[in-house]
Formats: C-alpha cells, sequence, structure tokens
C-alpha cells in the first residue's frame, strides 16, 4: 500500500527556454512547491513554497532565467484547485521571489498601485507570456467581486508595474491574444452563466460580440490563437449533437473551415507550435491518447511521429522547448506507468532520462486498463476503462464499479490510476464509466446529464455494471460501487436503486442530502454557482427526492463512510446525516472521520488507514485481498 500512500515525485516540469534549467511543481503532503534544478547535474537552484494548503498551480518560463506562478488552494486531496488569482515570480538561481498581483499584495511590492498596507482586492492570471519579451507578459485582472469585469494589463515580471491595455464587455473573463500580444478575442458569461464571445480588429478598435450562448447558431466558439500572419483564428467550436470540432475561420471573409472532427471524441489538449500560440493539432482522448495535426506533414507532426515510434504503446507529450528547438522535454506514460521524464535532442534523435513520477512502481507487475465502449438502455453510447487484476482471465472476477467525481465536463481516462490499480492489486476488476454529463464527448453529451443525479446518470452506471455480468468479467454475485465526491453519491444511490445488484457501497467525500447543497460548501457562494446548482442539479424542493439521506431504508448492503472536517466541497455534515439515516434504517454502517482534512485525506496516516478499512471492508463481501494494519492515527472517530 505504501506506494499508493506516497505522493508523486513531480507533477509538471518545463524546460527553460536556453535549456540551462528545469522547473518543475513537487507535490508535498498539503501544498505544492515549485523546484527549480540545473540540466547540468541536476543540482537544486531555487525553492518556492507556501505552505499548508497553498499549491503552485500553474508556471511558465517568461525569460531565461526567471518563471512566473500562479497559485491555487485546495482544502483536500480530491479538491479541483481554486486559483487564488495571485502571481508570484522568483528566479533560476531562487532569489527574486515576491508576489506580483494578488490579495496577499499590500502595498509592498514595487509598481503596485494601491496605498501603502492597503490589500488589492484582485485576481489575475496569465494570459500571454509574450515569447521573446524577458520582461513583460499580458495578464487579465478581475476585482474579488462575484461576476465581475476583468481588464488585461501589461505586467512587468520583475517589479510587478502594471499598465492597463484593454478592458473586456463580459464578466468572468478570458482573453485571447494574437501573436504580436494584443488582446483579440474576451469569453465569459455572467451570472446567468451565458456565455458571450467578443472580438476586436485591432488594440484601437470596438469590441464586437461574434458568439454566444442566446445567439440562435448551432454551437458556441471558443478561441484556441491565430495563425502566423494573424489572418486566420482557430476556434473550438461545440455542436449541438456530436463531439467538438477545430475550425479555422478567415478574419477578412468569414469564411470557416473544419480542422479537424472526431466522430467520437472532443479535442482534448490543444498541440502549440514551439515557442508560441500558434495551435497546430491536438490530442484525443478517447482511449489511449493519440495526436491528430491539421497538417500532417508539418515539423510538429513529424516530430511527435518520430518520438510516437521511439515509445511504442505509450502515450507521449512534449512539455516544453528549448528557444531554438533543439531540446524538448518529453513526457511518456501510459496504463501501467505514472509518467517518466525524457530529454530529447531533435537534431540527434537521442533521449536521455531525468526523472519518473514514480520509481517504486514496476509498470510490469502493474494492472492493465482496456478501453470499453457499451450502450446504455436508452441506446446512448458510453465509453469507460476496465481495469483487470495482473495476470487474471477476466472472467467471473470480484468487481469495483467506481463512478469519478465532479460530475461534469469529469473524465475517465486512459492512464495510471491510484484507486483502480490499488483495487486490481486486490483482486479486483475495476469498471469506470463515463456515463452522460462526463466531459470529453461533445457539448450534448455534457447536457444529457443535466439535472440527472440520481437519474439516467444513475442509469448508465447501472448499465455498465449489467454489461460487465453479460460479458463474464463480473461474478453477479460479487459486486460493489465505491467512489468519491459525486461518485460517493453514485456509489450510495446505486446501493439505493438496485439493492440486489451491488453486496456494498462505500462513500468517501461524498455529497448524499441534496437540499444541503443549496445552504452549506462552497458551491452557491457566488451568483453564478447558485445558477448552476439550479440548473444542473435541480431546486432544493427538487431534488430531496434523489438524495440517499431519504432513501436509507431501499439500502441492504453494508456502507463504509469517510469524510473531513474541513471539506468545504462536501462538508462532513453529510456524511454525518448519511449514517444516522442509516442506522435509524438497520443498515450496517462504518465511518472514518477526521476533523482536519479537507475533500480528500493528505496526511499519509490518514490515507494509509482509510485504503486500510476499504481494503477490509470490500474484502468482508467481496473476498478480496486486505492491508496490513495501519498504525493508529489521531484525530480518528
Amino acid at each position: 500500500m505504501e506506494g499508493f500512500v506516497k505522493p508523486d515525485t513531480i507533477d509538471d516540469i518545463k524546460l527553460s527556454p536556453t535549456g540551462e534549467f528545469y522547473a518543475a511543481t513537487v507535490p508535498l503532503e498539503n501544498e505544492t512547491a515549485l523546484v527549480i534544478f540545473s540540466r547540468d547535474g541536476l543540482k537544486r537552484t531555487g525553492t518556492f513554497r507556501m505552505g499548508k494548503h497553498n499549491h503552485v498551480d500553474d508556471f511558465e518560463w517568461v525569460s531565461p532565467t526567471r518563471v512566473l506562478m500562479g497559485m491555487a488552494q485546495k482544502l483536500g486531496s480530491r479538491d479541483q484547485p481554486t486559483p487564488t488569482g495571485e502571481i508570484y515570480a522568483i528566479n533560476a538561481n531562487g532569489t527574486g521571489a515576491d508576489v506580483l498581483v494578488g490579495y496577499r499584495v499590500a502595498g509592498r511590492g514595487a509598481g503596485t498601485r494601491i496605498q501603502p498596507k492597503k490589500v488589492e482586492d484582485v485576481a489575475a492570471f496569465l494570459v500571454d507570456e509574450l515569447p521573446g519579451e524577458e520582461r513583460s507578459v499580458v495578464i487579465s485582472v478581475q476585482p474579488f467581486t462575484a461576476d465581475a469585469y476583468s481588464r488585461a494589463e501589461r505586467l512587468d515580471v520583475f517589479t510587478g508595474q502594471r499598465n492597463l491595455i484593454a478592458l473586456s464587455p463580459v464578466r468572468n473573463t478570458r482573453f485571447a491574444t494574437d501573436n504580436a500580444g494584443v488582446i483579440r478575442f474576451a469569453y465569459g458569461f455572467g451570472g446567468d452563466r451565458v456565455r458571450k464571445l467578443f472580438y476586436r480588429a485591432s488594440a484601437d478598435a470596438p469590441w464586437k460580440q461574434v458568439a454566444g450562448d442566446d445567439d440562435g447558431v448551432e454551437g458556441m466558439d471558443l478561441p484556441l490563437g491565430f495563425s502566423a500572419d494573424d489572418k486566420t483564428a482557430y476556434f473550438r467550436t461545440e455542436h449541438a449533437k456530436g463531439p467538438d470540432s477545430i475550425v479555422a475561420y478567415d478574419i477578412a471573409s468569414g469564411k470557416r473551415s473544419e480542422l479537424l472532427r472526431d466522430p467520437v471524441a472532443d479535442p482534448d489538449r490543444i498541440i502549440y507550435r514551439n515557442g508560441s500560440r500558434i495551435p497546430v493539432g491536438a490530442f484525443f482522448a478517447d482511449g489511449k491518447p493519440r495526436t491528430v495535426f491539421f497538417d500532417k506533414n508539418s515539423p510538429e507532426a513529424r516530430q511527435y511521429k518520430s518520438l510516437e515510434a521511439a515509445f511504442p504503446g505509450d502515450a507521449v507529450r512534449i512539455t516544453s522547448s528549448t528557444s531554438d528547438g533543439n531540446l524538448s522535454l518529453v513526457e511518456v506514460w501510459n496504463d501501467r506507468n505514472p509518467g517518466d521524464i525524457f530529454l530529447f535532442d531533435n537534431k540527434n534523435k537521442s533521449a536521455a532520462h531525468v526523472i519518473s513520477r514514480r520509481t517504486w512502481f514496476d509498470p510490469a507487475r502493474m494492472a492493465p486498463v482496456k478501453p470499453v465502449e457499451l450502450r446504455a438502455r436508452d441506446g446512448l453510447a458510453l465509453h469507460g476503462y476496465l481495469t483487470l487484476p495482473k495476470d487474471s482471465a477476466g472472467k467471473s472476477l470480484p468487481m469495483v464499479v467506481m463512478p469519478h467525481g465532479g460530475p461534469y465536463n469529469i473524465q475517465d481516462r486512459w492512464q495510471f490510476d491510484d484507486d483502480a490499480q490499488l483495487l486490481a492489486a486486490a483482486g479486483y476488476a475495476v469498471l469506470q464509466v463515463n456515463f452522460r454529463g462526463s466531459g470529453g464527448y461533445g457539448d450534448a453529451f455534457v447536457e444529457a446529464g443535466r439535472r440527472q443525479w440520481g437519474g439516467k446518470m444513475q442509469d448508465d452506471l447501472t448499465d455498465a455494471t449489467r454489461w460487465a455480468i453479460e460479458q463474464g468479467v463480473a461474478d453477479a454475485g460479487r459486486i460493489c460501487i465505491y467512489g468519491a465526491s459525486y461518485g460517493g453519491y453514485a456509489a450510495l444511490m446505486g446501493a439505493a436503486r438496485e439493492p440486489s445488484l451491488y453486496k456494498c457501497a462505500a462513500g468517501y467525500v461524498g455529497v448524499y442530502d441534496l437540499p444541503l447543497m443549496h445552504t452549506r460548501g462552497d458551491t452557491q457562494d457566488v451568483r453564478s454557482g447558485a445558477t448552476y446548482l439550479r440548473e444542473w442539479i435541480g431546486a432544493p424542493e427538487a431534488v430531496a427526492a434523489v438524495s440517499p439521506t431519504k432513501l436509507a431504508v431501499q439500502i441492504k448492503a453494508p456502507v463504509f463512510l469517510a469524510a473531513g472536517g474541513e471539506d468545504q466541497r462536501a462538508p462532513q455534515l453529510h456524511s454525518e446525516r448519511m449514517e444516522k439515516a442509516l442506522r435509524e434504517a438497520g443498515v450496517p454502517v462504518e465511518s472514518l472521520y477526521y476533523k482536519t482534512e479537507g475533500h480528500g485525506f493528505y496526511e499519509p496516516a490518514h490515507k494509509r488507514e482509510f485504503y486500510t478499512r476499504l481494503l477490509a471492508f470490500l474484502s468482508r463481501s467481496l473476498g478480496g485481498k486486505t492491508a496490513a494494519p495501519a498504525a493508529p492515527a489521531a484525530e480518528k472517530k
């Protein structure tokens, strides 16, 4: 179990423009640091960290010796990072670390435009690192008020001095620049969550709305970038049916040309030309990730083809390159390997290993992950993944159905999944399904999950479970359902709606009392969040009927609940109410609460205890392996 408790060695890693340094985000127990080290000898030259619950969320080399960082906060390991809107910077030698923009600026930073000792209540995010400029970047700045308007500014990455360059015509803005660094697109939404896209022809031209959810056109356009001559804009375009496409838009004529559209999957990650914001292709993530390029003979396409041939069977991604294009940092991963990083010499076509995410796992001993496709009862195509225990025949196995959290626009992928691998090591088949509402399969697929908590989204999980039985993979008498966050909700709803299908259910940091989501937790804190709750989950009076706390009498299988007292996304009160309802209904239930944990456990002792208890709980119903007893942990109930 220890390998699953320890964090990865790194999260992300990027090469400096001259190739002299690496910068990497490093996960610690409950924070993420940035570490800079030399390429020659891998000697650490600088470290940046902010303490508990503070995470370096993203970073960019903005000069050969300066790194810009965006911060986020997570109160639990299962949290999606919440950006704080702070921008920090540090030199490659570890000097010059300071906050440039954000709520922790209090008149002490050079160039700040506020009175001494007065906090500037704004959130800022990097828009364009302006390749070729070593001192300035373009950022978006937004006041810390609900659904505010943004402004684009030029930021000096050494002094923090900012100069206004554009005002947004829409709230909650994301800006897009051309290759000269001029703001050309503004995309956002107000409290009504109606998205709008605006365009301007130059820095001095007025804004004009060119797309919107309310314009009667088939799908929304999301800007990706411009061609090298700035005459063509590239959009990711949504469609009423089917997956998103990538479209080229001729600015002068208004002509649109479809460049990429897969029959099944959305474009997942955009591939840009080295050292620029010019889109050249995309990854698609249905099954093993694959690359598709606008021009299959482009230098980028040839480079990826060469790399993919060098690492057969693996997924490959270039994380960064030197300015001259001679060296590239390449991440290589698969379903049994969390990832290795190589330095690729593009002239000599040679690769040198730099670092691994986890050296303690032997890929040859891990469980293979197979992409699967099935049909829901209404004919909707569903995609997912089946993880089988290493060297098993894949037939009549005890199985754990593992719905993902979110749930909307979240996607299970072909990759190394900690929980799936741990369960497979214990002898279980693991089924993960991208039920309707999940991301990656078009806007209509997401929309199909609107207000379907406990409805068709749950039916998809049931249908997938029965499919696994029909395929002979799962033993019908040995199936449990386990998930975290929304997955915890789906696990308890599965036990309530299908009491004869699942032999046990486990919910980790889940939500079980849906009306409570409208009054407790962080989702309803802003106007657009309240709109989201009503439009996507349902009004309080409508969701009570699909709350597991109200359906405890229908649950016949034993239940395991785990939660954290500092959880703001799914407050522990959800689990406490669920436990109480189960006990009153006479359902066997056990629980594990830690008052100092949030939306997912951080502390290794707590994680070890949780997984030990989970494996023991599953074993009593399914007969799989258990872990060695964990040492007692503090603050356990």
